[in-house]
């Protein structure tokens, strides 16, 4: 099996971000919904960009927005990739002539099968817990017997993960990557670094891959 890459979502500081990349992590979401509680705006978004190393994949993370919204937040912020986590149309993703990918809520009529259809721009899909009226970053979790062992996308796996059931998560779904946000957090936007290191190490023990160093100590 190959080693899911790991995006660490919801960071709302540059000491918070540096953690995840030294634990790990191959990508940061930055949510740019002000509902959030893990919203920042593009001036503390470019601020924590700007301190990554190199190689880190930046995500901007939005949820039914303006289209002018999306260009002024890219005319600021240097993300590398764009997630839609509302009821964004493919021609609305598709105009910022960024990457992107696609969430989705597992509601129990989601056709898993249409995701292509529907949005044939997306990079991959993002399967979320679906909760009415929230868009995401739940902490629930969803019957992940419902996605098929054969896909023509790739799956990144969210909703509820922790360093306890993401392992399970990994073996039994098999994705191209996981998404965590609530499930390694302190307190609301707030990340614990021990943490994010028991979740990272959950998901190379998960993929038997062995060239986890641990980054760091456990203390």
């Amino acid at each position: 099996m190959i080693r899911p890459r790991i995006k660490i979502c919801g960071l709302t500081c540059i000491e918070d971000a540096l953690a995840a990349v030294e634990v790990g992590a191959d990508a940061i979401g930055l949510v740019f919904y002000e509902p959030s509680s893990r919203s920042v705006s593009p001036d503390e978004a470019r601020e924590m960009i700007q301190a990554l190393p190199p190689f880190v994949t930046t995500v901007g993370l939005f949820v039914n927005p303006e289209a002018t919204e999306v260009e002024a937040c890219l005319n600021q912020v240097p993300l590398d990739l764009l997630q839609f986590h509302g009821n964004e149309s493919n021609s609305f993703c598709e105009q910022f002539q960024r990457p992107w990918i696609k969430a989705v809520r597992m509601k129990d009529d989601v056709r898993l099968d249409q995701l292509n259809d529907l949005w044939p721009g997306a990079r991959g899909f993002l399967l979320d817990a679906y909760r009415p009226g929230v868009p995401g970053g739940t902490g629930d979790t969803f019957d992940w017997t419902r996605i098929p062992h054969q896909r023509d996308y790739p799956l990144i796996l969210a909703g509820g993960l922790t360093p306890d059931n993401v392992g399970a998560a990994v073996s039994q779904t098999n994705p191209f990557a996981v998404d965590v946000s609530g499930g390694v957090e302190s307190s609301p936007g707030r990340k614990s670094t021990v943490t994010m290191r028991a979740f990272i190490k959950a998901v190379y023990k998960a993929s038997r891959c062995n060239d986890w160093s641990g980054y760091g100590s456990d203390s």
